[in-house]
């Protein structure tokens, strides 16, 4: 069963963000297998809002916290909070999956 993981980033962290934005990057980029779907959270005119959304294939609230554990952008401290929900695909890419 997926679960979403959603990050808040700490007040005035932008330039901690950018700084290791390649490790989380390249973090991402090992980690694949187990992404459904993933990316920064944006404002209406598409700056960067402080946080993102994740959306893993993991087997339950345990392994999606030992996931976002081992992303960068955990290890640096620039998360100020993070919430993990279980989550149903109903829709995905127009296809039920249901």
């Amino acid at each position: 069963m997926p679960y979403i993981i959603e990050t808040f980033d700490k007040p005035n962290s932008l330039a901690m963000r950018k700084e290791n934005r390649d490790a989380h990057l390249q973090f991402l980029d090992e980690n694949k297998a187990a992404l459904i779907a993933c990316g920064a959270k944006l404002n209406d005119d598409g700056s960067d809002q402080g946080g993102g959304l994740y959306i893993v294939a993991v087997e339950s609230a345990e392994e999606a916290r030992a996931f976002i554990e081992q992303d960068p952008f955990f290890k640096i401290g620039l998360f100020g909070d993070i919430k993990i929900t279980r989550w149903r695909k109903a829709y995905v890419d127009g296809v039920c999956k249901l």
